[in-house]
C-alpha cells in the first residue's frame, strides 16, 4: 500500500486491494455453495442435514474468525506508522490465540452437539447427516482458524493477490473431494451430505499448510521476517487482540447466528421448505461476498490512512467503498430478478423445492440491498478501531428488532416462513441507517482526538 493524492489514485488502489479479496471471498463462498448444491443432488434429506449442520457451524466459525481478524487493523496501523518490526510478534500471538480458541471450540462442541440436535426434533436421516457433518468439520477447526490469522496478515499489508491465489487453489480440491465422497466415486464410500463436511476439513488443512509456507518463505514478506522466531505467549497482546477482535467477532456472530436461529425455527416446517430456505439463503450469502469484500478492503485502507493520521484520505476511501457497494447491489438485484428460475434450479431437481426457492429469492433481493450499505460501513468503522458500537448496533438490529418481528410475522400472520425474511430485512435496514450515523460521528471524533480539523 502507498499514500495516494487524488480520487483516481485512491480508486485504483481500492480496486487493487478489493478484487483479490472479492475473488477470495467468492471462492470461499463457492465452497459452501458446492457443498449445498452437491448435497442437494444427493437427496433432500442430505441437503436439509447439511443445511442444519452449516447453520449451527457458520455462526461459530464466522464469529470466532471475526475475533481473530482483530489482527487486521492492528497490522494496518503498524504499517501506516512504519513499525514493520512489530508485525511478526503480533501475528505470532494471534496464531497462538487461534490455537487456544480451536481447542475450546472442539471441546465445547463435543459436549453440546448431541443435546442441541436432540432438542430440534429433526427427522432421523436429517439428524444423522447433521451430526456427522459437524463431526467431520471439527477435524479442520485448528487449520481453519490458523489460516484466518495468516490470511488476515497477508491482506492487511496489501498482498491480497497472494491470499486470493491460495484460496483459488482450494476450490478444485474441495469440489473434487466433494464429488468423491458425496456420491461415492472411484471406490470411495458414498457419504452424502456428510462427505461435504469431510471435504471442507481436508481443504482447510491444505490451505493452512500452503499459507504457512508462503508467509515464511516468499520474498513478498522478507521485510517482515515472518514466523522465523518463536515468541512466548503475551497475555498483554492477547488482551489487545481480544479488545479489538471480540466486538468484531460478536458483531459477525450476531449477524450470522440470527440466520441459524431462523433455520432452527423453520425446522418445524417440512424438509422441502427447509431445503428451499437454505438454498435461497446460500445464494444470498454468495451475493453478500461483494459488500463483505468491500468491508474488508475498507478496514485495511481506512486503517492505513487513519494510522498515518491522514483523515481526509480515510474519509474518501469510506465514501468510495460505500458508493461502489450500493451500485453493485443494484446490478446484482436486477440479475437475480431476471435469472430467478435458473438460480432456483441450481439447488434441486424437484419442482416443489424449485418453486419454494423462487419465492425465497424475492426476499433475498431486498435483503442484499440493505447489506450493501451496512457491511462497508462496518469495515470503515473497524479501520478507525471503532468496534464496540457496531457490535451493539448489530445485536439490537437483528436480535431485538429483526428476529422477534420475523417470529411474529411467521407465526401470527399469513406470511408463514417468509415472515422470518421480512423481519431480517427490517432489522438490517435499521442497522444500515444507524451504522451510517455512527460513521459520521466517528469521523468527527477521530479528528478531534488527534487535534485535527474535521475534513
Amino acid at each position: 500500500m502507498k499514500q495516494t493524492f487524488s480520487l483516481k489514485q485512491k480508486y485504483i488502489q481500492f480496486i487493487h486491494i478489493l478484487i483479490p479479496i472479492l475473488v477470495t471471498q467468492i471462492t470461499l463462498s463457492l465452497m459452501t455453495f458446492f457443498d449445498t448444491v452437491m448435497s442437494g443432488h444427493s437427496s433432500p434429506a442430505d441437503l436439509a442435514g447439511a443445511a442444519i449442520g452449516s447453520s449451527l457451524w457458520l455462526p461459530v466459525q464466522t464469529g470466532l474468525s471475526g475475533i481473530l481478524m482483530g489482527i487486521v487493523p492492528i497490522v494496518s496501523h503498524l504499517v501506516g506508522r512504519g513499525e514493520r518490526d512489530q508485525v511478526d510478534f503480533n501475528v505470532m500471538q494471534a496464531l497462538l490465540l487461534s490455537l487456544t480458541v480451536s481447542i475450546v471450540v472442539i471441546v465445547g462442541g463435543g459436549i453440546a452437539l448431541d443435546p442441541i440436535l436432540d432438542g430440534m426434533g429433526l427427522e432421523p436421516k436429517v439428524q444423522h447427516v447433521a451430526h456427522y457433518f459437524l463431526v467431520a468439520i471439527g477435524t479442520g477447526i485448528i487449520p481453519m482458524f490458523g489460516y484466518t490469522v495468516l490470511r488476515s496478515f497477508i491482506d492487511s499489508i496489501g498482498q491480497t493477490r497472494i491470499s486470493m491465489t491460495i484460496t483459488l487453489l482450494s476450490l478444485p480440491i474441495n469440489v473434487l473431494v466433494n464429488y468423491l465422497l458425496i456420491f461415492g466415486k472411484m471406490g470411495f464410500p458414498r457419504l452424502g451430505g456428510i462427505g461435504s463436511g469431510v471435504a471442507s476439513a481436508f481443504t482447510y488443512w491444505c490451505i493452512f499448510i500452503l499459507a504457512f509456507v508462503i508467509v515464511r518463505k516468499s520474498e513478498a514478506f522478507t521485510k517482515y521476517q515472518m514466523l522465523r522466531k518463536w515468541y512466548k505467549i503475551s497475555f498483554a497482546k492477547w488482551k489487545e487482540l481480544l479488545k479489538i477482535g471480540v466486538p468484531i467477532g460478536f458483531a459477525i456472530f450476531f449477524e450470522t447466528a440470527v440466520f441459524a436461529a431462523v433455520t432452527l425455527f423453520m425446522s418445524r416446517y417440512d424438509t422441502k421448505t427447509i431445503a428451499a430456505h437454505q438454498s435461497a439463503l446460500n445464494f444470498a450469502s454468495t451475493l453478500y461476498m461483494i459488500p463483505l469484500s468491500i468491508c474488508l478492503a475498507l478496514t485495511i485502507l481506512v486503517g492505513f490512512e487513519a494510522g498515518a493520521a491522514r483523515l481526509r484520505d480515510a474519509k474518501q476511501y469510506a465514501r468510495l467503498g460505500i458508493g461502489t457497494a450500493a451500485g453493485m447491489s443494484i446490478i446484482t438485484a436486477i440479475i437475480l430478478l431476471v435469472f430467478q428460475n435458473g438460480v432456483a434450479s441450481l439447488y434441486s431437481d424437484e419442482p416443489a423445492v424449485i418453486e419454494l426457492t423462487k419465492h425465497f429469492l424475492i426476499y433475498a433481493i431486498f435483503f442484499q440491498l440493505s447489506d450493501a450499505i451496512a457491511a462497508p460501513i462496518q469495515g470503515a468503522l473497524r479501520g478507525y478501531k471503532d468496534v464496540n458500537s457496531p457490535f451493539l448496533l448489530a445485536f439490537v438490529a437483528y436480535w431485538v428488532i429483526g428476529l422477534p418481528l420475523g417470529y411474529v410475522l411467521a407465526n401470527y400472520t399469513s406470511q408463514g416462513p417468509y415472515g422470518y425474511w421480512l423481519g431480517l430485512i427490517s432489522g438490517l435496514a435499521v442497522a444500515a441507517v444507524s451504522l451510517f450515523l455512527r460513521l459520521a460521528y466517528m469521523q468527527k471524533k477521530y479528528a478531534k482526538d488527534l487535534g485535527l480539523p474535521s475534513q
